[in-house]
């Protein structure tokens, strides 16, 4: 019996031997699951109720088009003419110069010797339009809603979405019937769309004495080590920050499965302060701001690699470029009618150049000279919409998460140098 048990003993212990190697080995085929990052997931990211910027228009565009909801009129065919018209040429003039009408005519066209200063090229000269053989109900056509005769026209619906009545198209097309084919005389060739020369950005935009969003960087260092609410500072975890994010800006923006939809780096710092450190920065608040520009900064030199190949990767780029064919606004503009080469991209829309999307994003954040204000790229989004006369969305809006990762994704390859500086 003792020999018995001797036996049986020496079986149990290999077969626990067995047993031990057995186990982990099926184990080690299972990758260990990755640790969450720490994000606060209820609230929005940005302060609430959203109200917009306090020094842009507080105009509300609800009629229209925005990026998530439809409310702009039906196409509808322009009214019938009753005969040729007889408008006034002078308030037709004064109609088509008036910027505070959608940017005025030429914001896109020179119209005969008495354009005024920096017209655009995103259209034809009109100088000469007189001789171009078209008759009043189809010049009135054209101005009341160009889609009735080009769908595929970027010109706004100036007579469907009302920014001009009836009256007021028939004196503008009494003006175009004037211009015979005499030309602008400019007497600096910068005025002349044709002859002006590209603009060329050739400050150091990391010179702290050019750039004023340098100083962010600064500011951001202090918050780093900075106690929060919770005892917790950034610095508690990211002893070294240069090294931890040497890269990874230039990975974002990303999808986030426990937010269902597009995180940006801004987006990120709220929600990952909050779960963290216990601060509050909401998005395009100063520290929210401050911090995006440092860890931008850190990734300087390298290139952008946003994911652009798994599945929700790819739903939200293929979201994103819908989008960027998404008419919103009184003006009824697509991010396509201002950027893209075969319309509006690479042309002046007066002063201003239009660039391509390509290479939008590897200046962001950046110190945005004509109004002494650090922008990411979501307030540059906001701004489009305003200036088209569409409500903006917030600035954590899904849809601009969508737009962000298609145009970085464009982006891909290319370096990052943030903060950046623009006029």
């Amino acid at each position: 019996m003792k020999r018995l048990n001797t036996g049986l003993a020496s079986a149990l212990a290999l077969m626990g031997l067995a047993m031990a190697v057995a186990v982990p080995s099926a184990y080690a085929s299972k990758a260990p699951k990755k640790q969450e990052v720490p994000l606060e997931l209820t609230q929005p990211a940005h302060e609430g109720p959203w109200k917009r910027y306090s020094d842009w228009t507080k105009v509300d565009y609800k009629d229209f088009n925005t990026l998530s909801t439809d409310a702009s009129p039906a196409y509808a065919p322009p009214p019938k003419l009753d005969g040729p018209i007889v408008g006034d040429a002078k308030k037709g003039e004064k109609l088509a110069y008036d910027r505070s009408r959608g940017g005025s005519c030429l914001a896109c066209h020179a119209m005969g010797p008495t354009t005024q200063s920096m017209p655009g090229a995103v259209g034809p000269d009109l100088s000469t339009y007189s001789q171009w053989g078209r008759d009043d109900q189809w010049i009135f056509n054209y101005i009341y809603d160009p889609r009735s005769i080009n769908p595929e026209s970027v010109m706004p619906p100036w007579g469907t979405h009302k920014v001009f009545t009836v009256d007021e198209v028939k004196d503008m097309v009494a003006f175009l019937k004037t211009l015979n084919g005499e030309p602008k005389i400019y007497s600096n060739p910068l005025e002349n769309p044709v002859t002006r020369p590209l603009p060329v950005e050739n400050r150091d935009n990391l010179d702290p004495f050019v750039n004023s969003a340098m100083d962010g960087v600064e500011r951001a260092k202090a918050l780093w080590s900075k106690v929060g609410p919770s005892g917790k500072a950034c610095a508690s975890c990211h002893k070294d920050a240069a090294k931890e994010f040497k890269t990874w800006a230039t990975s974002m923006p990303k999808y986030e499965p426990r937010l269902k939809k597009v995180m940006g780096v801004q987006e990120f710092v709220t929600r990952h302060a909050r779960a963290t450190t216990g601060e509050n920065w909401p998005m395009q608040m100063p520290e929210n701001m401050d911090m995006g520009i440092y860890l931008h900064n850190l990734a300087n030199g390298s290139a952008f690699n946003v994911d652009t190949k798994s599945k929700e990767a790819k739903a939200a780029i293929e979201r994103g470029t819908k989008l960027f064919e998404r008419k919103v606004g009184q003006l009824n503009f697509a991010c396509n009618d201002c950027h893209s080469p075969d319309k509006g991209g690479n042309k002046w829309i007066r002063g201003q150049y239009l660039g391509v999307l390509k290479g939008q994003v590897d200046h962001f954040p950046l110190w945005r000279t004509s109004r002494s204000e650090i922008w990411d790229i979501r307030k540059r989004l906001q701004w489009c919409n305003v200036a088209v006369r569409s409500n903006e969305l917030p600035p954590d809006a899904a849809e601009y998460g969508d737009l962000e990762l298609a145009l970085t994704a464009m982006s891909n390859g290319l370096k990052l140098s943030a903060p950046g500086i623009r006029h």
